[in-house]
């Protein structure tokens, strides 16, 4: 069983995912850096030479590939819920946990986050922080229908965060072992 995290930018899936992969002895993986690492080349750049779609066939690829390994905290692309077959790997391979956030926090974390720019395009010609509604807005039901559990991470500690994805996961272990 893989555990992977899903929301949207700064939801604290990078974050979160790393402090419980340590907490649980699993190794971490965040499909955007495996992308990254592979094509030699920020996100940002990917997209700004090469386009969406082609970002969304690698950010596919890279899914497909982690989710064939066992035992591994996953933190995937925000938009990685977009496309069904996606949200079919990561429930074939393992649970899937919905890190949600607010608005205010999300733009907050953006405004806080020194590597936005290079690592997070522009996803409308609104702007990152004018974008946030807009693309919450769209992405949320995808979310909530793709997740195992819902968390939302705005008022939360990492180690509660934590607290609360491992206590779910034992359960879950707990009821397939039935």
């Amino acid at each position: 069983m893989n555990l992977f995290l899903i929301g949207y930018r700064c939801s604290g899936k990078s974050t979160v995912g790393r402090a419980l992969a340590e907490r649980i002895g699993w190794p971490f993986v965040d499909t955007d850096q495996a992308i990254v690492q592979a094509l030699g080349t920020p996100i940002a750049r990917i997209v700004a030479e090469k386009g969406w779609a082609y970002f969304r066939e690698q950010e596919r690829l890279s899914l497909q590939r982690v989710a064939a390994g066992d035992g591994q905290v996953v933190a995937t692309g925000g938009g990685v819920i977009l496309e069904a077959r996606n949200i079919a790997v990561m429930q074939a391979s393992g649970a899937v946990v919905w890190l949600m956030a607010g608005e205010p926090v999300i733009r907050a974390r953006l405004l806080a986050d020194t590597g936005t720019d290079g690592s997070r395009p522009a996803l409308t010609d609104q702007g990152l922080i004018a974008e946030i509604s807009t693309v919450l807005a769209e992405r949320n039901p995808h979310y909530a229908a793709a997740a195992d559990l819902t968390v939302d991470t705005d008022k939360m500690t990492i180690r509660s965060l934590c607290d609360r994805i491992e206590a779910f996961m034992i359960a879950r272990q707990a009821q397939q072992t039935q």
